[in-house]
């Protein structure tokens, strides 16, 4: 990936973020019951950030099948 900061403390300091983001990401994923991949997991997450949809119903929508709340506001490039 790319590290914003070149210096030990700083390359430390965003390993450490990391590790405690996959952390927490795993804890929500165990205690929700959701069975996707943590790849597909975090990309749902990465997709969705700052929509005002509650975790339990976006996944479970998802793992539904039902992929139309994310397909509503994806962008359709074949037009061009």
């Amino acid at each position: 990936r790319r590290f914003y900061g070149t210096s030990s403390n700083a390359v430390k300091t965003q390993v450490w973020i990391a590790i405690c983001v996959y952390l927490l990401v795993a804890i929500l994923r165990k205690q929700l019951g959701i069975s996707l991949s943590m790849h597909s997991f975090l990309q749902i997450l990465s997709v969705t950030a700052f929509e005002k949809v509650p975790l339990r119903e976006l996944l479970t929508d998802s793992v539904s099948g039902n992929d139309s709340l994310l397909n509503e506001k994806q962008l359709i490039f074949n037009d061009l």
